[in-house]
This record gives C-alpha cells, structure tokens and sequence, in this order.
C-alpha cells in the first residue's frame, strides 16, 4: 500500500507546470503580435508619409505679386542743344572798307541800331553817274516832248508830214521809257549805297565780331539760316569766295531746343506738353518750356518727329550752343500694367505670365508688351489691373497644373516707374 501513495506524490505537479508553460508561450505569442502589428503599422505610416510627401512635392510652391496700373504721365528723356530764338548773322550787302564798328561781342543791341559804317568810294561813284543818266534821260524827255507838241500841232497842214508826226509822238514815248531805266538804275544804286551802314536786324546780343577797323568786305552771304536751323549751316561762294560774317546776333530772351521724339510717343508729342530742362552748368535747377510746334512729319531715317521746345530766359541763364537734358512730360491715354520682369516666360509660341484661379491651377496667358525698363516692364495686352500673377514661375510649369501658393512672400510691387 505504501508503494501507490508514493508514485502519487511525484506526478501531482506536472499539471502546474503546464499550466505555467502554456502561459508563458500565450505571452510570448501576445508580445510577438504586439511586435509584428507594431511594424506593420509603423510601415503602412511611413509609407502613407512617403505618398503624402511625394504628392506634396509634386505640387510647385510660388508666390504671387500684383501688378499694378502705369502712371497717366511718362517721363521721357531727349538730348538736346539750346539755341536762342532768333540768330543771324550780318553779312555786308556791299563792297567797300570798314571805317569803323560800335559793338563788340556781349553788348545788347536793340533793332536798327547801328553796328558797323563801310566806306564804298566805287559805289560813290556809280551813284553819281546814275544821278546823271537820269538827268541825261529827263533832257532827251523834255527836247522829246517840245518836238512831239510842235508836230502834233501842225497835224492837218502840208507843213509836216504824218510820218513825222508819228516818229516824233514815238521818240517822246522812248525817251519816257529811258528815263524810267535810269532813275531804276538809280534807285538800285542808293539802294547799295544805304548798305553802307550795317543796323541791327533785331534787339538782342552780339555774340560775334569778325571785323575790324580798314578790313575789305565784300557784298554776299552764305545762303544759311544760321545756328538756329536744327540742319546747321551751308556755304556759298560769291565771285570765287566766301563771304565773312561781321557780325552775329543772337535773341536770347527765349531759347528753343529741337529734340527728335521716338515714334512710340510721337501721338502724345503734342504742342502745349509740359517739360522739364536740366543743363549740366545748373545742377539741381529745373527749367521749365513747353512743346511749341511739331514737324508733323517722321524722319524717314531716325523714325523720329522734330519737335520744338521753347523756354522762357529773361535772366540769360541759358546760352546757345548749351547741352541739355530734355524731359517731356507725356500723358498716356491708355496707361500699361507694370510687372516685374521675372514674371515673364519665354515660350517658342511668345511671352507668357502665369496667373492662377480659385482652385490654384496655373493658366499661362499670353500677352504683348511695351517699354522695357530692366527690371521691370510694361505689358499692353493680356493682363487686367490687379490680377495677381506668378514670380519666377518654374520653366516645368504647365497650363492647368495645381500650385501650392506660399504666403507672405513676394506680394508688394511698385508698379510707378518713369522711362
């Protein structure tokens, strides 16, 4: 009987023993699942990051700026050469010698006073001999005259016959006519004789003086307009020479400029447009004129108008032949929108900008542009006040194609310029 009780002792703790091993294996098993759905998990995450990333960065991030409308006035800016209003030169209309001049160059003269006398001792006698022809000429009249009286009142009897009488009223008729050549000749002579004394065409100043006491002038000029053409001068040649200017006055009480409009603003290059004139002498003062006259006609060389700027100069400040710096204050009727540069895309089929609609999707609208300022540029066509448009829009960048818009960066643009 002992031995039974004995053999029950030793197996009563393996059911225990099971019982702990099948737990530790149920433990083993819950931390390997909890392990492997912990990967699992953490790799669906990572790879969900993964495709939200790469979606993320297949959308481009811009930033927007507006631009904004032109100035209703531009600034343009023309070199130009300051002339005075009125400018000739005195050429002597006579030959002879100076006997003797009264202003030298600076002085202000007024018109018809008197500048320079010239001695004409040949023309002298020229006058004299016209004086008489034309006394020569009123005696054949008169002796004409009697002759064709007396025959005309014999007319009727035997004592003269017709043929007389009619080359006797013909003779006083010849003789009337010579006597008005030579008082003509005569005229024409006092006429040159009047030129001995040189008078001023117009007040103003004397700005040259080529002449001087005993000097041999001759009658002539060269044909110019002197420097206020905006063609310069021409040269011509009276009995094998050329003729000298004594004198030169100039009006300086207005100056004029003539500056060449480029074709792009000849339609609001209109007579009674405001300027601004900066001459280098004058830093800091700002002269004002105004556009007088136009050409009315392009160059066909430059494509360029001729215009005229005169400027009030009571003062003298301004001398001829002075470089200036032109500013014409032109309107613009139909004023541009002003991008920054860096918003243009260079397609083969154009320029493009890039805006964007409500869902911020890319549209590439095609425009047409004006005056290029460097960094920033007009566009005529295309663009609407206000609507915002792409910076440096990636070159990838395709029609319809969804951005990402960053905000905050690049929206303020400054769209008043001046050419």
């Amino acid at each position: 009987m002992s031995v039974p009780a004995t053999t029950e002792s030793h197996t009563a703790p393996k059911p225990q023993a099971a019982r702990r091993a099948a737990v530790i294996a149920l433990v083993l098993l819950i931390v390997a699942l909890i392990v492997g759905a912990t990967g699992i998990l953490t790799r669906v995450h990572a790879r969900s990051e993964l495709r939200t990333q790469t979606n993320r960065l297949a959308v481009p991030d811009v930033s927007l700026v507006t631009p904004q409308l032109g100035q209703p006035a531009q600034d343009v800016i023309l070199p130009g050469t300051i002339q005075a209003f009125h400018d000739a030169p005195i050429y002597a209309r006579t030959n002879g010698y100076v006997t003797s001049w009264t202003h030298d160059i600076g002085a202000h003269v007024r018109q018809g006073e008197l500048l320079a006398v010239i001695a004409t001792p040949e023309l002298d006698r020229q006058v004299a001999q016209a004086r008489a022809a034309v006394a020569t000429a009123k005696a054949n009249l008169r002796l004409a005259n009697i002759t064709a009286n007396r025959y005309d009142s014999l007319r009727g009897t035997r004592a003269v016959s017709k043929q007389s009488i009619d080359t006797a009223s013909q003779t006083n008729e010849a003789q009337y006519a010579s006597l008005q050549v030579a008082q003509q000749n005569l005229n024409q002579m006092l006429a040159l004789q009047s030129f001995e004394r040189v008078y001023a065409p117009f007040s103003g100043v004397i700005t040259a003086r080529n002449t001087d006491i005993g000097q041999l002038v001759a009658a002539g000029s060269t044909g110019g307009t002197g420097s206020g053409s905006i063609f310069g001068t021409t040269s011509s040649t009276v009995n094998g020479s050329t003729p000298q200017e004594l004198f030169r006055v100039s009006d300086t009480r207005v100056v004029r400029i003539f500056v060449q409009v480029p074709g792009e603003d000849v339609p609001e290059a209109q007579p009674g447009v405001t300027t601004e004139i900066q001459v280098p002498g004058f830093p800091g003062r700002i002269f004002t004129g105004h556009i007088v006259r136009t050409s009315h006609a392009l160059d066909l060389n430059t494509r360029a108008l001729t215009v005229e700027v005169d400027i009030e100069n009571r003062d003298g400040a301004l001398l001829p032949g002075a470089y200036a710096e032109v500013h014409l204050k032109l309107p613009v009727k139909h004023p541009g929108i002003i991008v920054p540069v860096d918003a243009l895309m260079f397609r083969s089929e154009g320029l493009r900008v890039v805006t964007l609609d409500s869902a911020h999707r890319a549209h590439l609208v095609p425009i047409t542009v004006g005056r290029d300022w460097g960094t920033k540029i007009e566009v005529l066509t295309g663009l609407n006040p206000g609507e915002p448009v792409v910076l440096s829009p990636p070159d990838s960048i395709v029609d319809g194609e969804k951005v990402h818009v960053v905000q905050g960066v690049g929206t303020q643009f400054t769209g008043g310029v001046k050419s």
